[in-house]
């Protein structure tokens, strides 16, 4: 018997590299023979996101995706909040440093303006 407790007898367990999304994923599937096995990814995943041909493995052997899956823990809601304000920070620096960069830029243009602006004559 496998892990999920059902008896696999007469399935091979067949290891296959497919494309999802853009990016190279290992998977496995249970198959009578390498080509029942291409014909399910490809049914499953698309005709052209098959990257590697089937290669049948041991009932034992899970070393191959246990050791290229490693999942990401989330963060707990505390860790997220961090994680918010400080983006929140940065991007706060961004846009005062843009405001401070545009009111300068008003003061020096209303300057330039009253230089060049002619005195008025008293009637």
């Amino acid at each position: 018997m496998d892990k999920q407790g059902v008896l696999n007898i007469c399935m091979n367990k067949y290891l296959a590299t497919v494309r999802v999304g853009g990016q190279l994923v290992k998977t496995i599937v249970f198959a009578d023979s390498t080509l029942h096995a291409r014909l399910l990814l490809q049914y499953k995943y698309g005709m052209n996101s098959v990257a590697t041909s089937p290669v049948q493995t041991n009932e034992d052997d899970d070393t191959l995706l246990d050791s290229t899956i490693k999942p990401i823990k989330p963060l707990t809601p505390q860790q997220a909040r961090i994680n918010s304000l400080k983006q929140n920070v940065e991007k706060d620096k961004l846009q005062l440093q843009a405001e401070r960069d545009r009111q300068r830029k008003q003061r020096d243009a209303e300057r330039l303006r009253k230089l060049r602006m002619p005195p008025s004559l008293p009637t």
